[in-house]
């Protein structure tokens, strides 16, 4: 592991909340995770003498998605399983070169079973398609592939609290690392705050590239944001953000 590689490794165990690393040898030693610094400062100390460890892999070696799939089981990891129909794993091109990341299920999907059904899906869908079409890019839906940050649905579709979103984010993250897409398309809030960690919202990220794990993000709005008649502004913006990804990924 090179010290790129550990620096990223690093600042994703802290992010998710984990402080101390452990090598279990006869005379145990703790990596403490720095805490956040300049990227200049944090090479300064990822230089300083520090013990040498295997960091642990949250995806294991060799990992697919049906394995994360039959791993999830029939979870009761958090409180959404008590009022779920069925969990929302993802659907489309395992080998997708491009991910789009939701927030999570809606009554349609918790119905069917599959990501983005309803009427926002029905709308990506047509975005997904017709940008597709417009732009001289040969695909369509069933080429890329679609999940959410939650895989039951939260009731009466209230946004993921901090620990659904830490407990199903652990699946996201192995869904990503098995199919490393070339981009990935957060859509939403919740979405851009599991995958960057970050508080911003979607209107100051959109539009910019962002990196998780080296592959580059963009931020847009959620489908369901633009089926709301007063979001016309919205909808251009956001019809301009899957150009970009379109082209990047495919051209």
């Amino acid at each position: 592991m090179d010290r790129d590689q550990l620096r990223s490794a690093l600042e994703f165990y802290r992010d998710i909340g984990i402080e101390s690393l452990y090598k279990r040898t006869p005379s145990a030693v703790a990596l403490r995770v720095p805490a956040p610094v300049e990227s200049s400062s944090l090479a300064n100390t990822i230089q300083e003498p520090m013990p040498i460890i295997e960091i642990p892999s949250i995806a294991p070696a060799g990992d697919t998605l049906s394995k994360i799939s039959a791993d999830i089981g029939d979870c009761k990891r958090c409180r959404l399983c008590e009022g779920r129909n069925k969990i929302v794993f993802g659907s489309g091109n395992e080998k997708a070169s491009l991910v789009f990341v939701g927030e999570g299920p809606g009554a349609d999907e918790d119905a069917q079973g599959f990501p983005f059904v309803g009427r926002a899906g029905q709308l990506l869908t047509q975005m997904i398609d017709g940008t597709a079409s417009k732009e001289g890019i040969n695909i369509s839906r069933p080429d890329v592939y679609i999940c959410n940050v939650v895989k039951c649905r939260p009731p009466e579709n209230r946004a993921p609290q901090p620990d659904e979103m830490e407990i199903c984010g652990q699946f996201l993250f192995r869904q990503l690392m098995a199919i490393q897409p070339k981009a990935i398309c957060a859509l939403g809030a919740t979405a851009a705050k599991a995958v960057l960690g970050t508080k911003e919202g979607v209107t100051k990220l959109r539009g910019n590239w962002h990196k998780w794990n080296d592959i580059p993000v963009m931020v847009t709005f959620h489908p369901s944001y633009l089926l709301r008649p007063y979001n016309q502004n919205a909808k251009r913006e956001a019809w301009e953000d899957l150009k970009k990804v379109l082209h990047f990924v495919y051209d």
